[in-house]
C-alpha cells in the first residue's frame, strides 16, 4: 500500500476507496489487500485518457 500511496501521490483513504469502487484492481492474500504493479499502470493510463 505504501508503495501505491507514493506511485499516485494519494492518501491511504483514497486508495482503499478507488478499491472499493473497482477503479483499481487488487487481490487479497490472507488479510491482506495486494495491488499488482500492472493495475496502477492501468488506472495512470484510464485516467490520463479521461482527462484528454
Amino acid at each position: 500500500m505504501p508503495e501505491v500511496m507514493a506511485a499516485l501521490r494519494l492518501g491511504r483513504s483514497t486508495v482503499y476507496d478507488l478499491i472499493r469502487s473497482r477503479r483499481l484492481a487488487s487481490i487479497k492474500v490472507g488479510r491482506a489487500r495486494r495491488i499488482p504493479a500492472v493495475a496502477v499502470h492501468d488506472f495512470i493510463a484510464t485516467a490520463v485518457r479521461e482527462a484528454a
